[in-house]
């Protein structure tokens, strides 16, 4: 699979990562029941087919996600760039809440370190910016993590550029994680142009935005605690905008012979500031279908098109 480097010093990391999130089993921003077998095997497929790194939270299922993710890769930690984020905290009543106190993310990070067995993750990532704690603190301590050998690389994730160069004036961010699909562009304007010109790493998370962009997605299929039934774009009219928007992307993705959602990982990977795509799967046949996204290449007539498309379902403006 195809590689790129993230940031400007970092490794080689395949377009397409293994995400994690929808692992994590039922918590408050969960994706519904899961078979933990099965979780690992869609892991040892992403692996087998090319896949160099995985990418999880300590939030994600409240530890569950880091735990399956440390019990795939036991016996093999050197087969994967291991991502993995902090900052986001149970509340002791069923939700999270954002603590990126010093105190807190050297706590998170060893939980993190016990439930992956390693003493290491590659990158570390805030997963959110507490604005209760100043971001100079955080990052310090951060930094603290990178020079103690408790994480290789370290970055952030949802920040805007304000943010990134308060961490820039103490020492640059590896990477950034923000969301990013053709219907979740607010980083096009400020924050991707920042990256690039930084030499900060992208990894840009639900490049098919949860799902509703896969060309398969039915609502009635979702679990009752699945998080999605409280997002915006899976309530009506952004949900029936969204289908018919897929319809439109139907003939194009045909043209390619792939699958729509593999058109919109690829044309979120077109954007010359974006690293790699977490792309998240709870079933190897889904990591599998998704992958051959790394090996498609949209002509900029289409990438133009496609703009033009959402301009006309959701006036987007360019």
């Amino acid at each position: 699979m195809k590689t790129r480097k993230l940031g400007t010093n970092g490794p080689d990391l395949t377009v397409i990562g293994f995400g994690a999130w929808a692992i994590g089993g039922p918590w408050v921003y969960g994706w519904g029941p899961v078979d933990d077998r099965e979780s690992i095997a869609a892991i040892h497929a992403a692996l087998d087919a090319g896949i160099n790194w995985i990418d999880t939270a300590a939030a994600y299922g409240f530890g569950h996600s880091e735990t399956i993710v440390g019990r795939a890769l036991k016996g093999m930690r050197g087969k994967a760039f291991v991502a993995t984020k902090g900052g986001l905290v149970p509340d002791g009543k069923g939700d999270v809440y954002r603590n990126s106190r010093p105190e807190s993310i050297r706590t998170e990070i060893e939980e993190s370190l016990l439930r992956l067995q390693t003493d290491h993750v590659d990158l570390y990532q805030i997963h959110w910016p507490d604005v209760g704690v100043p971001f100079e603190d955080s990052w310090e301590t951060m930094v603290r993590l990178r020079e103690e050998g408790k994480a290789r690389f370290i970055g952030v994730s949802n920040y805007d550029v304000a943010a990134l160069e308060r961490c820039h004036a103490i020492s640059p961010a590896q990477s950034l994680q923000p969301p990013y699909s053709m219907l979740t562009r607010e980083v096009e304007s400020e924050i991707l142009p920042y990256c690039l010109k930084r030499g900060i790493g992208v990894l840009a998370y639900s490049p098919m935005q949860s799902g509703l962009l896969s060309g398969t997605f039915d609502k009635s299929r979702l679990a009752p605690d699945d998080w999605r039934h409280k997002f915006h774009w899976f309530q009506e009219p952004n949900l029936s905008a969204a289908l018919e928007f897929v319809e439109d992307l139907r003939p194009m993705a045909a043209k390619y012979e792939a699958t729509v959602g593999q058109l919109a990982i690829q044309w979120v990977l077109a954007d010359p500031a974006v690293t790699c795509a977490i792309v998240g799967a709870r079933r190897p046949r889904q990591i599998i279908e998704t992958i051959r996204a790394a090996d498609l290449l949209l002509s900029r007539e289409d990438l133009d098109y496609i703009r033009h498309l959402m301009k006309q379902r959701f006036d987007a403006k360019d």
